[in-house]
């Protein structure tokens, strides 16, 4: 192997926040595997010492010596001949979102992310101070330009005058949180990153659930043609080698002269922060690679275009959009539980599609031995949906208890029927039986420690189409974000996945209904939930107004009603459980309104 040829590792790791001895055992792992494997240089997610987002841990001093003690302990680990880049919050005077470089048992460098994002669920410029600017570092007589994030969404620097300095390879660790489609939208727009500054670019992403947050992994390298090199599993750790000939890149440079004079102008603008040769020969290297790399057919383009790179390594196919959606709620969902130290969890099954699509990814996210379902049937329970719970129980393979509330629901009722006298049933009825099944999971989570996952899907949760202490009674919500018709698709794609039919037809098929009152459909009281899910789309996610709903050709009496549902539904909100966020913009850390607010709807 050519000392032009660099052989990378992108080591996808789920940090757990907090946990840096944790974090730095696996951080080791991986860099003993990534030498095994002769890779030059081992590259690890954004904060990997720390985890992402460490959010107020970051204002205590122990909590930044501790981070500072484990880099210089992986430093002194590192192995002969590696060159490991990873993520870390730096203290020297301030804080700093940070990339240590460590090679020859020393942290020979770090760089500081520079674009510190300040929206949607970021709050970077709560903790940290910018960076001073782009910087690179030499390995083997090569400048490898350094990235964090954000730092490469931005068309201009850093990335811009690294490249210019004479970086053909350009290395960004991140941690990016997943929302739908975010894997493709993030890979189209480092292809025009390489494209635009005739650079190779290793991105290294962050996988794993924390909190609210998913992080999909999906670590790519892609050649200065934008072309994918080497392509990670989504949602999983993984260790990616991909071998990238510098030598290729700079000959297609020589090729294209439009940036000769920016170039010699940033020469001098971009410091390289540490020089680490080679200790290794280059046929050692070759004789411990567990996995020879993918040799591409070279291609040479006609005209004026840049030649491909030659080298390249294993690429992943997408997951396509319902797989990834299901496997982002999974990932959440285990990591959640798991993380925070439960074995088991418990879900009311009341036979509708909620609970169904809870269940299935409960038993994928955690075995079937680890799920209890239980079905509290009342006075206006329809056999359907009581024979349904059973028999989907069934073909899960998990038990389920059946536990009656008309007993208890009547005591609530005699109990205030003195102070009710004159009055009709109405709401208060029909949330009083909600209360009376919280309440009966909640004893079971205490008498034997099992968490309770709440159903309401976000489609429900924006209009506030739940009862507080009642069904939103629960430990975690993994639904709070998916649209309701998103349910229905990935609960009917789980069902036949694996061949057999795990959810029973009517399930899929059924009008929603809480059953509550006799008859009671969700249509009663919502607009369709095709109609309610494009309003959701575009008022919670996009911020459209009620005129330009409307004009998109949505009901005018629906969006009006929709919107003043979703604006008075703040206070529920607030009360409920954390969930796992799947879209663009959740109902949580993403949109911020507040309770109190006499800002009229649309």
């Amino acid at each position: 192997m050519s000392l032009d040829v660099i052989r990378l590792a992108l080591c996808q790791i789920d940090s757990v926040v907090g946990d840096v001895d944790g974090n730095t055992e696996r951080i080791a792992a991986a860099m003993h595997e990534a030498a095994a494997a002769g890779a030059r240089i081992a590259l690890f997610p954004e904060l990997a010492i720390s985890g992402y987002p460490p959010e107020d841990l970051l204002l205590r001093e122990r909590f930044l010596a501790t981070c500072r003690d484990a880099v210089g302990d992986l430093a002194a680990e590192a192995p002969e001949g590696l060159v490991a880049v990873v993520g870390w919050p730096e203290r020297d005077q301030d804080v700093y979102n940070a990339a240590a470089v460590l090679a020859d048992g020393d942290i020979v460098a770090s760089y500081r992310k520079i674009h510190l994002p300040n929206y949607g669920v970021f709050d970077e410029l709560r903790y940290f101070q910018e960076g001073a600017g782009p910087a690179t570092f030499a390995l083997d007589g090569h400048r490898i330009g350094l990235t964090i994030c954000e730092d490469i969404w931005q068309p201009s620097d850093p990335l811009e005058s690294e490249a210019l300095s004479g970086a053909r390879l350009i290395l960004n660790l991140s941690a990016s949180p997943y929302d739908l489609g975010k894997g493709e939208r993030r890979e189209r727009m480092l292809a025009t990153r390489a494209r635009d500054n005739q650079a190779a670019i290793a991105y290294c992403g962050l996988v794993g659930g924390q909190d609210e947050l998913v992080f999909d992994g999906r670590s790519a390298v892609l050649g200065h043609d934008g072309e994918v090199l080497a392509r990670a599993k989504e949602f999983e750790d993984d260790l990616l080698i991909c071998d990238i000939d510098l030598e290729v890149i700079g000959a297609a440079r020589l090729r294209d002269t439009r940036r000769r004079r920016p170039a010699r102008i940033a020469q001098v603008e971009v410091p390289v922060l540490a020089a680490v040769e080679s200790t290794v020969r280059a046929s050692d290297a070759d004789e411990t690679a567990d996995e020879p790399s993918l040799l591409l057919d070279a291609a040479t383009d006609a005209g004026d275009g840049p030649i491909a790179a030659l080298r390249g390594g294993r690429v992943e196919a997408p997951l396509g959009r319902v797989a990834e959606a299901y496997a982002a709620l999974v990932l959440g969902l285990r990591d959640y539980v798991r993380k925070n130290g439960f074995q088991h969890v418990v879900i009311g099954l009341s036979g509708g599609i909620d609970s169904t699509l809870v269940a299935l990814l409960a038993v994928d996210a955690l075995g079937k031995d680890a799920v209890t379902g239980v079905t509290m049937p009342s006075r206006y329970t329809s056999e359907g949906t009581r024979g349904d719970a059973h028999d989907f129980a069934a073909r899960l393979g998990i038990p389920i208890h059946e536990i009656a509330i008309e007993g208890p629901f009547k005591a609530f009722e005699e109990a205030l029927a003195p102070t009710f006298e004159g009055r009709a049933p109405d709401l208060t009825e029909e949330n009083l039986q909600a209360r009376v099944r919280g309440t009966l999971l909640m004893g079971l989570s205490n008498k034997f420690g099992w968490l309770v996952l709440t159903t309401a899907n976000k489609s429900e949760t924006s209009v506030g189409y739940s009862t507080l202490y009642g069904d939103m009674a629960g430990g975690f919500a993994p639904l709070k974000d998916t649209p309701k018709m998103l349910v229905f698709e990935l609960s009917a794609w789980r069902s036949t996945r694996d061949g057999d039919e795990l959810v029973p037809p009517e399930v899929l098929t059924r009008p929603p209904s809480a059953e509550l009152r006799p008859d009671q459909k969700d249509a009663d009281s919502l607009p369709p939930y095709e109609i309610l899910d494009a309003i959701i789309v575009g008022y919670v996610e996009r911020d459209l107004s009620r005129d330009q709903l409307v004009a998109s050709g949505l009901p005018a009496e629906h969006v009006d009603r929709a919107l003043a549902l979703i604006d008075r539904a703040e206070y529920k909100r607030r009360q409920g459980p954390p969930g796992i966020r799947l879209t663009s913009r959740a109902l949580s850390r993403d949109r911020r309104v507040p309770i109190t607010n006499r800002f009229p709807p649309g």
